[in-house]
């Protein structure tokens, strides 16, 4: 392993903690101070700073008896939401597919991540005009309805200190940009069970989404479908939320969930 000299300051230190990580990944069991510093060929100083920092934010563990640093809790929660997201976008496939091929429109589905929400799974419609978005990317969930759906079933006290000091940014003439009505928003969509996105993040599309819930009873993600504009009709919204409904019910249900 090398330490990356050829790299500036702040490189080389995100370096080092990926390089660290790394090899703490591989030595499960833990390392002494010198053993990592050998391996990692890491300046004294630099090393007792580096492990000092990660230690205090609980990425690293250190056993004053044995001497050994181990990854800390931060990594096996992490992994856990990896794999929270990877089995979660497998099981829904066929329930993402079954919307998709009742309205022919593009369907995702989202986790909340802070204030954002984050597309986890994805299926195409076949249209010649339809909404581009790829799974891992990552909207302002005020934004979406998606978003609001999350944010809306979120514990009071854990959305309130989400929000505390955050200017909401607005991206359309449609975005809801205000803490207040934002809030009044958010108790409309959890009262209803489900929000809309009239062109709030991107103009010309309209958005229906539900939540899903997990064996906790907890909201794990949002289902939602979207459409052009141009494509409303008189039911459309009906028959959105028609299919989104049953498919995210019973996902839910495939999830372990028990009204």
């Amino acid at each position: 392993m090398t330490s990356g000299d050829d790299a500036t300051p702040t490189i080389k230190s995100a370096l080092r903690v990926m390089l660290l990580v790394e090899l703490l990944t591989e030595q499960p069991q833990g390392m002494t101070f010198p053993e990592i510093r050998e391996a990692l060929d890491v300046p004294k100083s630099s090393l007792h700073g580096l492990l000092r920092v990660m230690t205090s934010r609980g990425h690293l563990v250190f056993d004053p008896a044995t001497r050994l640093y181990r990854l800390g809790v931060r990594y096996w929660e992490a992994g856990q939401a990896f794999m929270h997201g990877a089995d979660l976008s497998r099981v829904a496939q066929p329930y993402l597919e079954a919307v998709r091929d009742a309205l022919n429109e593009t369907v995702q589905l989202s986790i909340l991540d802070g204030l954002e929400n984050v597309y986890i799974a994805k299926v195409e419609a076949d249209q010649v005009l339809q909404l581009v978005s790829k799974v891992g990317s990552r909207l302002p969930a005020h934004t979406t309805g998606l978003g609001k759906v999350l944010l809306a079933y979120q514990d009071p006290a854990k959305l309130e200190e989400l929000l505390t000091g955050v200017v909401l940014e607005k991206f359309t003439e449609n975005t809801v940009a205000d803490q207040p009505t934002l809030m009044e928003v958010l108790k409309e969509v959890r009262a209803s069970g489900y929000a809309t996105d009239d062109g709030e993040y991107t103009p010309g599309v309209f958005c229906v989404a539900v939540p899903v819930f997990g064996h906790d009873g907890q909201v794990t993600a949002a289902m939602s479908c979207s459409v052009p504009s141009i494509r409303i009709g008189a039911s459309t919204k009906a028959d959105m939320l028609q299919a989104l409904n049953e498919q995210a019910q019973a996902l839910s249900a495939a999830l372990g969930y028990r009204e």
